[in-house]
């Protein structure tokens, strides 16, 4: 009896040894491409041949990042049971239980019918998203930069985080490892095209099981887009576009390859600082503003500014400018919550369409567009 006790428990033994392989990691073994963005540059997804396998990989997925790939794994059959976790990380299968530490995020899974994975947030008071608001009894909230509720984060048990870095990467990385949590980034964050910002949301639906969904979804986009790029296209003027406000000191002012710089071109607008086309933005000082400002047509994104009065008393320097005195003014603030939560930069980020429509209305209100002439702006309010 007793030698059959110990058979049984060294064949038991075998089998949860045998659960996970030791087969090295190799990103070279993934040689189907699943997905190629046609308009993202930060991913890609591809399998193994036999497609029992598959990664994301993120290339460079925050500011100035250089030959930087981080790959998600994601691997139901636990084949690769051997990888350097600090650049490659693994779930198991289609990602159910998810905290995302943006709201962009959230957008993406809104969009792709997956809100109810969604189990945690950073800055819940700031999400606008309707699902989210409707089940804050039932989302964590974990905080955000230094300030993380890591026993929070371990007791939700999510199955992934999704990350994103600004000029680094993610102070959580390291406790995150620690604590077995897998993550990933999202790198919508440092793509220049408004659609490539919107393609991701295809990344997230393969991380949630969902990809051929999340293409379809994504295939209208660029359509809707490029209906409206090509109205605006037909227009003989072109208003010339002031953004921002300053900054203690300095007004930046984002490269002509920016996100907004692109929408501002597709909706048949001339975005005033035409001097910096690299990859970042530059700071001009007031005076140089001013003159910008000055000679602009019209002026969007002006800050926590929310009237003309607002702006006047501010800047009493810029009240007798041309795009003041006639009101030509907006802010991308039409939606935003009571705590400030803008869903500008939130589902902003896949719908795109959506804010083309909107420049093309303020920069050509003359122009009819595929929908009901006097309906309001989406994003944007004129200031008054």
């Amino acid at each position: 009896m007793r030698g059959l006790i110990l058979y049984i428990l060294c064949l038991l033994a075998a089998l949860c040894t045998g659960c996970e392989s030791d087969e090295k990691f190799d990103s070279s073994l993934f040689t189907e491409v699943l997905y190629s963005p046609q308009y993202a540059s930060g991913f890609e997804i591809r399998s193994t041949a036999d497609g029992r396998a598959t990664i994301i990989e993120s290339r460079n997925p925050w500011q100035g990042a250089e030959g930087i790939t981080h790959t998600l794994l994601i691997d139901p059959d636990g084949r690769f049971g051997n990888y350097d976790n600090s650049s490659v990380q693994r779930i198991e299968g289609a990602a159910e239980r998810i905290v995302c530490m943006s709201s962009s995020y959230v957008a993406m899974l809104s969009t792709i019918g997956c809100s109810e994975s969604i189990v945690g947030v950073s800055g819940i008071d700031f999400i606008t998203d309707d699902y989210v608001s409707r089940n804050r009894d039932k989302i964590g909230d974990i905080g955000y930069d230094n300030n993380i509720d890591y026993e929070l984060l371990v007791a939700l048990d999510p199955d992934i985080v999704l990350l994103y870095g600004v000029n680094a990467a993610s102070a959580m990385e390291g406790k995150l490892r620690e604590l077995g949590i897998a993550y990933t980034y999202i790198g919508e964050y440092v793509e220049h095209s408004p659609l490539g910002k919107a393609e991701w949301l295809v990344a997230l639906s393969h991380i949630a099981g969902c990809r051929e969904q999340g293409e379809a979804i994504f295939s209208t986009i660029p359509e809707r887009y490029n209906a409206l790029k090509e109205i605006a296209a037909r227009c003989e003027s072109q208003p010339k576009v002031m953004l921002n406000t300053p900054y203690g000191d300095s007004w930046y002012m984002p490269s002509t390859h920016s996100y907004m710089a692109r929408l501002i071109a597709d909706a048949a607008g001339d975005y005033l600082y035409d001097r910096q086309t690299g990859n970042t933005s530059a700071t001009i000082d007031n005076e140089q503003a001013y003159m910008l400002v000055s000679s602009a047509d019209c002026w969007l994104n002006v800050g926590q500014i929310y009237s003309l009065q607002e702006l006047r008393s501010r800047y009493p320097k810029l009240s007798d400018v041309g795009c003041v005195k006639r009101g030509e003014v907006y802010n991308c603030t039409r939606r935003m919550n009571p705590s400030g939560g803008n869903d500008f930069w939130e589902s902003g980020v896949v719908r795109p369409d959506v804010i083309l429509r909107d420049l093309i209305k303020i920069f050509h209100p003359e122009v009819e567009l595929p929908t009901a002439p006097n309906e309001e702006l989406y994003y944007y309010t004129r200031l008054e």
